[in-house]
Order: C-alpha cells, then structure tokens, then sequence
C-alpha cells in the first residue's frame, strides 16, 4: 500500500468536498425522497505517476588484490658443472640455468643439441637445440667459436619458457587497482618472444574488465601493457 503525499491528500480532501456539495444541493432540490436518491461516490486515488526517481543497481566495489612487498624471487638453479668439465657439458647447464632464470622456477630442464660434444673444436660451429623445460620444449640455435685453450658462444631462439605466477606477478605490480587477474596461459608455458606476449584479462576495483598483454623477454623481464 503507498502512503499519498501530504499534497495529494490535500488533493483527496478537496473532491470530497466539492462531490459532497454536490449531492447536497440536488439533494434541497429534488422532489423524490432523498433516501431514494443516489449516494455519493467515495473519492478515488489519485493516478498520478510517481515523480520519485527509479533506483538503479550500484556497481559494486571489490577489494585490490595485495601488492607484492617483494620482488619476484630469483630461482636456484643447482648443478653447475667443475670449471675444467668439458665445453659441451658447461654449455647445456649455462643454457638450462638461463631458462630457469627466465621462466621464475627452478624445474627440470634438458638441453639436446646433436654435435655438441664436438663443439671445443678449432672453429666455428652452429648447432640446433631441443630445450626442454618442466616438459615443455622449445627449439634455439648455438654457436660456438672454439679456439685453443679457449671459447664463446651463443644461444639464441625464439621463444621463452615462463610460469603463470610469474606472469601474474607482473601484472599485478603493473596495475595497482586489480582485483582479479586471469591470464590464458597454463601454468608452464612456452611463448614467442616477440609479439603480443601473453593475455590477461584485469578485473579491476570498479568492477571493469580491462585486457592486457604480457611480453616475456628472453633474459626474463616482462613488460605488461594494455592491450
């Protein structure tokens, strides 16, 4: 039941007075019986729409996720070979160490490059590698510049290896209002080093979704951005 204004009672009242007038005075004139008569009419609500605004659904206000007060900890990678162990076998663990180092967890991680154990040669070598990180593998190139008592080299490829709390590390230190991160990876991922990088969807402290793009980069920095 709603409850009328004062001004629409006002209202009410007013026609009540002039309908009860109105019957008095063909009441006094009438020459029947005034029981016969008719009765008046009781006053009917007013059908004035509401001028009350309607209420809307208020967008709620969720809470931040808690900002990391560390930096993302560095993995120890065991099982560095002897100084004098042979060239081959300092190769694979320097390049295991490094996609450990990028990808935020210390895992299991083989390095296959047929031809390798010939590498500390006199010369120049380019190789192929099947790196394998928490089983997720991925393929470079090495080269080797061999000379006596000494040699360098490279490894390069296209894609990084990463875990997901890395990655969501990342954006979280990115965007301070985040209130929920959902990125498309699985928890070890394999990923181009160039190109968008990785999604994830921010759902912020106003309650808007807002994309954005990790980039992983292959000494392990990542670079969130909205996409």
């Amino acid at each position: 039941m709603r409850l009328l204004t004062g001004e629409r009672l006002r209202f009410g009242l007013a026609v009540f007075g002039v309908s009860a007038l109105a019957v008095f005075l063909l009441a006094a004139c009438s020459d029947t019986d005034p029981k016969s008569g008719s009765t008046p009419s009781a006053p009917g609500s007013s059908s004035a729409p509401s001028t009350e605004p309607i209420p809307t659904a208020s967008t709620p206000t969720l809470k931040p996720l808690p900002r990391p007060a560390k930096p993302f900890p560095t993995p120890a990678v065991t099982g560095a070979p002897e100084s004098d162990a042979p060239l081959a076998n300092r190769i694979r663990f320097a390049i295991a160490k490094q996609t450990q180092l990028t990808a935020g967890k210390a895992a299991k991680t083989t390095v296959n490059c047929p031809g390798i154990d010939a590498a500390d040669k006199p010369g120049k070598h380019t190789l192929k590698c099947t790196v394998t990180y928490a089983g997720k593998p991925f393929t470079g190139t090495l080269t080797v510049d061999a000379q006596p008592y000494n040699a360098s080299y490279k490894f390069t490829s296209e894609q990084v290896a990463v875990v997901k709390e890395k990655v969501v590390d990342a954006v979280l230190r990115a965007v301070p209002d985040a209130s929920k991160i959902t990125c498309t990876m699985d928890l070890v991922a394999v990923v181009p080093s160039s190109g968008d990088g990785i999604r994830c969807d921010v759902t912020t402290t106003a309650n808007a979704v807002v994309p954005h793009n990790a980039r992983i980069s292959g000494d392990g920095k990542i670079l969130v951005a909205k996409a």
